[in-house]
């Protein structure tokens, strides 16, 4: 979806709407229309849309009115993304094609007005690309959204705002795409097209330089499936002098469990298991397009997780990248064997100060934070505080988890330096103790576990049912906050 900014004499559109506080209805409304709001029970709290029709130059115009409430700060934007949202959810396949929004008497600051489009234009996105029988009335209609009104500086600002919008669509796509479209080889070739011209570095790994470097542990998780593992960095670099900062993504293009196969109820989820791959490429594409003033490198090992023949075994002993050796007790606790290795490469490769990595790693997150908080684990409490802050400011919720020593006893291994997983309880736990022990001495770590958070069973304000872009708009909130600031 296209947004545009209204020039001196454009044409209104026949779809026009509104923002409204809660209690604050405009006070040019005519008697008829706040009736009619009256009677629909509409104060402007905050995701409700309103309707009404009235005469315009054309014949007749329809009025939508959005509410973003009472809330302020942080939690207001918010709310004018959801306002803005609402509104592209109500009409969306409504057969109108243009949506006018008239910031104008509004109040709201040019910040806040292009809040309110990022949230309308978030929630516009859809893939359609295999739904071949959708009726006429199924088809998203509306392809522009024209602001009206908005304060000075609002047009300059959405720029910024548009490239988000682009890195979090990115993601979506990678996320939504089925396993048999999105593997390792076309992942990387996705996004070799999509960062063609936008003055990113990238070096791809297949598997003859993964087996050359020793990256054991990747490899182990690869060697059941006929797709090849890849690793692919991408480097933005907005600026020179300083140690560059990480971001690593877990890309498990679809994940069986392997050996230790998963039930077949819900397996076809486990094509967004590469959502920590995929916020990553989204998060480098959207500073690439808005030319960040930063110096970060996205890296994401990139593996199918298969039971056949050549599959790895319970039990099996492998080797990573750090020379530690990992006994591998359930096959489908796979994306720490992928990511240990990355983390190993990265740190040897480019010496990043800071490294985040982002991972669809437990369901054991899911029972502690639900589909509310990514979970959060760091080494660094100054870095876990940026991330925080960046995950309220941004709307992707973090929540900190805890690390410590006493965990460690859970991983040990009776015939290697560990296990691939620990007992019943602290799943996440035990998890991120196993990639902190590939985190070298003096570099700043901190590990999203995002499970919860790639994929969405029903709508939200923002997003439709399905693939919701989860850890793009953190990632470039810390970098605006931390690098940039």
């Amino acid at each position: 979806m296209t947004v545009n900014f209204a020039s001196p004499g454009h044409a209104l559109p026949r779809l026009i709407a509104r923002l409204v506080g809660e209690g604050n209805l405009p006070g040019d409304l005519s008697e008829t229309v706040r009736e009619a709001a009256a009677a629909s029970r509409f104060t402007g709290k905050g995701g409700q849309v309103f309707e009404a029709f009235a005469p315009g130059d054309g014949g007749l115009m329809r009025l939508a009115f959005a509410g973003f409430g009472k809330a302020t700060g942080q939690e207001r934007d918010a709310a004018l993304e959801r306002a803005g949202g609402a509104l592209v959810a109500k009409y969306l396949t409504s057969g109108e094609t243009t949506l006018g929004i008239d910031f104008g008497g509004s109040g709201l600051s040019a910040g806040e007005a292009v809040s309110v489009l990022l949230g309308a234009r978030l929630r516009s996105w859809r893939y359609d690309i295999y739904r071949t029988k959708l009726t006429d009335e199924q088809k998203p209609s509306l392809t522009q959204i024209v602001a009206i009104g908005a304060a000075e500086g609002a047009e300059a600002l959405w720029q910024t705002e548009a490239a988000l919008a682009e890195g979090i669509e990115f993601t979506r796509e990678l996320v939504t795409e089925p396993a048999n479209v999105i593997y390792p080889e076309s992942f990387v070739a996705r996004c070799l097209a999509r960062f063609e011209g936008t003055g990113i570095e990238i070096v791809v790994l297949d598997k003859a330089a993964l087996e050359a470097l020793g990256m054991g542990a990747l490899l182990g998780v690869a060697q059941g499936s006929v797709r090849e593992a890849r690793v692919l960095a991408l480097r933005w670099k907005g600026r020179a002098g300083s140690r560059p900062t990480a971001f690593v993504g877990k890309g498990v293009t679809f994940d069986t469990g392997g050996i230790s196969i998963k039930p077949a109820a819900g397996m076809e989820d486990m094509k967004w298991d590469m959502g920590g791959a995929g916020a990553v490429a989204g998060a480098m594409l959207t500073l690439a397009l808005r030319k960040a003033a930063a110096d970060v490198i996205g890296v994401v090992g990139l593996v199918e997780n298969m039971p056949d023949g050549n599959a790895q075994r319970p039990g099996d002993v492998v080797t990573s990248l750090s020379g530690q050796t990992i006994e591998v007790i359930n096959t489908d606790a796979e994306g720490r064997l992928v990511l240990c290795d990355v983390l190993t490469w990265v740190q040897n490769t480019y010496a990043p100060a800071t490294i985040v990595d982002l991972a669809t790693l437990t369901g054991a997150i899911m029972v502690s934070l639900g589909t509310e908080y990514a979970g959060m684990f760091a080494n660094d409490d100054l870095l876990a505080s940026q991330l925080d802050n960046a995950g309220k400011a941004s709307g992707d919720k973090l929540w900190r988890m805890p690390l410590g020593a006493a965990y460690d006893k859970l991983i040990d291994s009776p015939i290697a330096d560990m296990k691939n997983i620990g007992g019943r309880f602290g799943g996440s736990i035990t998890a991120a103790q196993f990639l902190k022990r590939y985190i070298n001495e003096g570099v700043a770590w901190a590990h999203l576990d995002i499970a919860g958070m790639v994929w969405a069973d029903k709508p939200g304000a923002t997003f439709d049912k399905g693939a919701t872009g989860f850890g793009v708009r953190v990632l470039d909130r810390y970098v605006r906050d931390v690098l940039e600031g």
